[in-house]
């Protein structure tokens, strides 16, 4: 019996928490972690890789983790 009353308050947990998302939507918030870089130092990026610098480099210059340099990179298909 207080397994059915456990579940059913799972349940409208769920429901209200994606209401909640929901509205936050509508009302122009965007949830998550803020991007690292920037739109115009993402195309830096990938003009300087192609110019020759390493992932390394461009990791100590823009004072990011590498793997974030590997991340734009792949996902611009040039990895």
């Amino acid at each position: 019996m207080v397994g059915v009353f456990a579940e059913f308050e799972r349940n409208m947990l769920k429901e209200r928490t994606q209401k909640g998302l929901e509205y936050a939507k509508g009302q122009g918030r965007v949830g998550g972690r803020k991007p690292k870089l920037k739109p115009i130092q993402v195309q830096e990026i990938i003009q300087l890789y192609g110019g020759g610098k390493s992932a390394h480099e461009l990791s100590q210059l823009f004072n990011v983790h590498q793997a974030t340099i590997y991340r734009v990179l792949k996902r611009n298909n040039l990895n």
